[in-house]
């Protein structure tokens, strides 16, 4: 089975080509030859995962699937959530974001949060949605190297180590992207080539 994977983060693109088995084939937007700037204009995590599928299978005709991420944190009534990539302006940046959310929660007690993904696959003409969520706990400063994102300074719950500080493996396992890519697996082997 060949599948699209609608991004353009190497990052994310290596983890989720660790998770797959061997039968899935893997394509980026690069190998497709798409380096249009698919802009994701939903309020939702679900409806930015359909725009970027949609995209894909409409203009290119490849079965796909795409993701959309966000970090949801209570003590600011869910922000950055759907705008977490681009949570202190365009153009998106990491440090940037992390700073800013820093900031944001400066002498604030409540420090739960959790990582949401949403993954829309268009496969043989039928759409399908999976979920992963991760909950934890912002830290009060970055603490490793590893990940992307706000990896630095996340921990999730029953952790010792920042997702930064975690083997991508490791993350894997625990984290949201990772749920939700083993939903999506779990679904694409039992579905008949």
């Amino acid at each position: 089975m060949t599948l699209v994977f609608a991004t353009n983060n190497l990052n994310k693109l290596a983890e989720v080509q660790k998770m797959l088995p061997d039968t899935i084939e893997l394509l980026s937007l690069k190998d497709i030859g798409c380096f249009d700037d698919i802009a994701e204009t939903a309020n939702t995590l679900e409806g930015n995962a359909k725009i970027k599928a949609n995209y894909i299978t409409e203009k290119f005709g490849y079965d796909c699937f795409a993701d959309d991420t966000g970090l949801e944190v209570d003590a600011l009534d869910g922000a950055p959530g759907v705008y977490s990539a681009r949570y202190a302006g365009e153009p998106s940046n990491a440090e940037n974001n992390i700073t800013k959310l820093l900031t944001a929660l400066n002498n604030k007690a409540d420090r739960k949060a959790q990582f949401r993904t949403s993954i829309c696959l268009n496969l043989q003409g039928k759409q399908f949605l999976f979920d992963g969520i991760c909950k934890g706990t912002i830290l009060e400063k970055k603490t490793g190297k590893k990940g992307f994102g706000y990896d630095p300074i996340f921990k999730a719950d029953g952790q010792v180590l920042s997702f930064a500080e975690m083997t991508t493996q490791d993350k894997n396992n625990i984290s949201h992207r990772g749920l939700a890519i083993q939903e999506l697996v779990t679904f694409l082997t039992s579905v008949p080539n």
